[in-house]
């Protein structure tokens, strides 16, 4: 049950991960190609809200919290694919990389600073906006 839980975790992540990653390229081209949604406030908010939470914790040495708890359910003290379905060690391969923490915050925060300067170039806007 602990390891179901724990692949429910790393999808999930893997979900938010992608949500992050995709909704910026998904604005640029939805901007081009004239799709409104990507004009909504509310998913341009919780856009910018994702990716500034990732940077922040990452400016503060925080590790995420859906890591931790994914690497408590799993006991990850072993090997990079104990405990791990066929599901959760391809995630795990796509998402997570080894470099210096500090590679990880200056991305994180540029990235942060792309979404928040594409809210300035495309800006958001209300229903009842068109």
């Amino acid at each position: 049950m602990r390891l179901l839980l724990a692949d429910a975790i790393l999808i999930i992540h893997f979900l938010f991960v992608l949500f992050v990653v995709c909704g910026l390229a998904l604005t640029w081209l939805g901007a081009w190609r004239g799709w409104r949604w990507i004009r909504s406030l509310s998913f341009r908010v919780a856009h910018l809200a994702a990716i500034v939470f990732v940077a922040c914790e990452s400016l503060l040495g925080i590790v995420c919290p859906l890591t931790e708890w994914e690497d408590a359910l799993r006991n990850t003290t072993g090997s990079a694919t104990q405990g791990k379905s066929f599901i959760a060690r391809w995630v795990h391969y796509l998402m997570f990389f080894s470099a210096p923490e500090w590679v990880f915050t200056a991305l994180y925060v540029a990235f942060a600073l792309a979404v928040a300067a594409t809210c300035w170039f495309i800006p958001p806007r209300r229903k009842h906006q068109k």
